[in-house]
């Protein structure tokens, strides 16, 4: 069976992307972990589900597009704030007269403003809407032996900040352990933040279904929005990732990511035993 693809990567978090009309089969679970394989597959953080027709509901909010989103792992997150860049980038290269971009997530209806655009890259800011602190010092396994507490926050998908002063631990072996706390029945994004300058933190990511990724624009957002909160920075925000920063300001009760999105490659990934029609 084939699966035509484009890949994208937004600040290195990378997706694949499949239009929803080259999709045949009903088993996407298994279709994303197969595809996003990076021995056996062609290799990505998540795979993507776009159509460009929008469908329900998102012809009723008159949107650009709808995007269905799969981790590596097979799971169905609600949002990926880098994925949808990437998403609006596809918009983009076929549409060059627009800048200002509609599209349905699972976490509801999102709008990316085009700031730039180069020859495969492409950068937008993204309104991730309301992102709330849900618990301001939270007590969640594998902190407690480091005397480290949280920051829980809802960025359209569940987020755990953890404050630190360095990254000189096993903040992967940590984050994998906060994943699945039984506190977070659907698991839990991590980040882990350290102050900087009043302006600026640098973080590390663990996302669930994904385990570490290069950088992550709701985990961003997210890690943001615990610093302001935790006194640890002001808006704006430069989030320095292993990838580069990302840029989140607060304003009003809003949350603005801005990030890149670039163009890799497309093909054709060959889904489950070749014959001679395949």
């Amino acid at each position: 069976m084939k699966i035509p693809f484009i890949k994208l990567h937004g600040a290195k978090n990378d997706f694949l992307i499949t239009m929803a009309a080259d999709v045949p089969i009903t088993d996407l679970q298994e279709l994303a972990i197969a595809i996003c394989d990076r021995y056996t597959g062609v290799g990505a953080d998540g795979w993507m589900i776009l159509d460009p027709t929008g469908g329900p509901p998102a012809a009723e909010q008159n949107c650009d597009a709808m995007i269905r989103l799969f981790n590596s792992d097979g799971s169905e997150p609600e949002l990926s704030g880098n994925g949808t860049r990437c998403a609006a980038a596809l918009l983009a290269r076929k549409q060059p007269e627009k800048s200002d971009f509609h599209i349905w997530t699972g976490a509801g209806l999102k709008h990316l403003k085009l700031i730039s655009r180069g020859e495969r890259e492409y950068k937008f800011e993204m309104n991730m809407g309301n992102v709330s602190v849900t618990e301001l010092r939270a007590t969640v396994q594998g902190l407690t032996e480091l005397r480290l507490d949280a920051v829980l926050v809802n960025a359209g998908n569940p987020q755990c900040a953890v404050p630190v002063e360095n990254f000189n631990f096993d903040w992967r072996a940590v984050g994998a352990a906060v994943e699945r706390d039984p506190r977070f029945p659907n698991r839990t994004n991590v980040s882990f933040i350290r102050r900087a300058d009043p302006h600026t933190i640098d973080a590390r990511f663990w996302e669930r279904g994904a385990g570490e990724t290069n950088s992550s624009g709701t985990g961003a957002a997210g890690a943001a929005v615990a610093a302001v909160a935790r006194g640890l920075a002001e808006s704006p925000v430069s989030v320095i990732t292993p990838a580069g920063p990302l840029a989140v300001r607060l304003e009003d009760r809003a949350v603005y990511l801005t990030g890149p999105a670039e163009y890799v490659a497309d093909g054709i990934f060959h889904y489950g035993k070749m014959n001679g029609s395949d």
